[in-house]
């Protein structure tokens, strides 16, 4: 048997060389196998990384414009050139399917392409003779180092979603990964190495807990991006507010699809399935309520149906896989757990995901839990109330798009959502009504295109800038106003050679 992967930190542009006094088990999802163990980090290793980060910090925000671009686009070019390597290495520990992983990948690069344009994302105003002789200008400058700490569910993307900017912007970063799917992480820190950052720039440590806490803390980590559930979200913000950082946690989700009886049911059914089941369910914009609006209930709820008879369930390296195994046991069986409880609080299991059939190729003790649909759910039950993070979706039917609206508006998140219609002045006056932060219209899983920006409202959100987009750049820069009065001209001298920006 091979021995276990070591997976360490990232620090000052190596890999740690210190010894853990923990360590954590990172599992192969489709096996059930321990393939590797993660150094999971003590204060005093955090701080160190902050160290390194504080460090580069004096070097790194006097880098001109242009070379900050260079480096982004070098590791821009780098990261696509190696996203098979790097799919490998999400699949292998999340378990997604490789098709899935290539996607994140590909979201994620979207932002730093959107990064590479920072010499206009950092653009300020002027306003010449606002005053007698007197001019005013702003400029927008980087906070320090900041923290970055993602989830299991999307190793590569989530990060890309914050580490990008804050590093165009002129920051160093410390990102705190999953100690579920650490590799990821450390896989992107060599691309920047590569890519020419200077080392400390970009950070990786792993932990659990007293790692994040640290981050929370640190007196020099000025900063703070989050993504994950509601209750630890909350947590975030209120610890790193509490010592005076700057924070953006991004918390659950309970995305609702509402279906009007004019939709394509076809297109919605198709939609339903890739939005509820893709990457097993564990994804922060999966849709995991149907609305059905009367009468389309019984037909939507037979062509899902149909529908899940036809997925592969298997290994994420696999081919023919559509859907993978969820990321650990311990996860996987607290979904199977809901399965019992939504059949005892009254609702109708149409399809039961523990006896969906997994294919030749998912052998082993993986952490399987096939596609599972619930009817005639209502609120108040565990299976609607609850953020389940699994292949399990919901249809809860009702009479009307009124009715429908109030449901949605009703539940305590806001992440995301969307509308089926084929019915123009339906969707506009959705788009207009319901209580969301991210809105499709005939569009499931509603993640904007990297020059907006990602987040939700109620308690999807706990801060006031989102992810990515103009939120992103105003969130890792400071604004700053000068009015100036010169009073003498001066005289650079004579240099006839064409100018260059260095």
């Amino acid at each position: 048997m091979t021995s276990p992967q070591h997976i360490t930190h990232w620090i000052a542009g190596r890999p740690w060389a210190g010894t853990a006094e923990r360590r954590g088990d990172v599992y192969d999802p489709a096996t059930g196998q321990v393939g590797g163990q993660v150094d999971l980090a003590a204060a005093d290793v955090v701080d160190q990384a902050v160290g390194a980060a504080l460090d580069a910090f004096g070097q790194w925000r006097h880098a001109s414009v242009a070379k900050r671009t260079s480096v982004l686009f070098a590791f821009r070019e780098l990261l696509n050139a190696h996203r098979e390597e790097l799919a490998a290495i999400i699949v292998s520990e999340h378990g997604k399917v490789h098709s899935d992983a290539l996607g994140e990948i590909a979201r994620g690069l979207e932002v730093v392409e959107y990064a590479c344009g920072v010499p206009h994302l950092l653009k300020g105003g002027f306003t010449e003779q606002a005053s007698t002789g007197i001019d005013v200008y702003s400029l927008r400058q980087p906070l320090g180092p900041v923290a970055v700490i993602s989830p299991f569910n999307f190793p590569a993307m989530v990060p890309m979603w914050f580490f990008p900017l804050a590093i165009a912007a002129g920051n160093t970063v410390v990102v705190k990964p999953s100690e579920k799917d650490p590799s990821a992480a450390n896989y992107l820190a060599a691309l920047w190495r590569e890519a020419g950052l200077p080392d400390g720039v970009f950070n990786v440590v792993h932990g659990d807990k007293p790692a994040v806490d640290r981050l929370l803390e640190h007196p020099d980590i000025k900063a703070v991006s989050f993504v994950g559930s509601t209750p630890i979200a909350r947590y975030v913000y209120e610890t790193a507010t509490r010592h005076g950082k700057r924070v953006q946690a991004l918390g659950g989700a309970k995305n609702h699809m509402l279906v009007l009886p004019d939709a394509d049911l076809d297109l919605a059914a198709d939609a339903a399935v890739n939005a509820g089941y893709g990457a097993a369910g564990e994804r922060c914009m999966a849709v995991s309520v149907l609305v059905a609006v009367d009468p389309v209930g019984d037909d939507l709820v037979e062509r899902i149906r149909q529908r899940i008879a036809g997925l592969t369930v298997g290994p994420g390296s696999a081919p023919e896989s559509q859907m993978g195994p969820l990321v650990t046991g311990v996860h996987r069986d607290k979904v199977s757990s809901y399965l019992d409880a939504g059949v005892a609080d009254g609702a109708e299991l149409a399809v039961d995901g523990r006896k969906h059939p997994l294919s030749d190729a998912a052998a082993g003790s993986g952490f399987w839990l096939g596609p599972t649909l619930f009817d005639r759910v209502r609120p108040g039950m565990s299976v609607y109330d609850d953020e389940i993070f699994g292949p399990v979706l919901s249809v809860v039917r009702v009479p009307s798009y009124d009715e429908g609206l109030a449901l949605i508006n009703a539940n305590p998140y806001g992440n995301g959502t969307a509308l089926f219609t084929n019915d123009g002045g339906a969707a506009r006056r959705f788009q207009h009504e319901v209580e969301v932060g991210m809105v499709g219209i005939n569009v499931p899983i509603p993640v904007p295109v990297a020059y907006y920006s990602f987040g939700g409202w109620k308690s999807s959100l706990f801060g006031d800038t989102h992810a990515y987009g103009e939120d992103g750049v105003k969130f890792f820069t400071r604004g700053k106003a000068v009015t100036q009065r010169w009073l003498d001209p001066s005289h650079g001298g004579i240099n006839l050679g064409f100018p260059t920006h260095s």
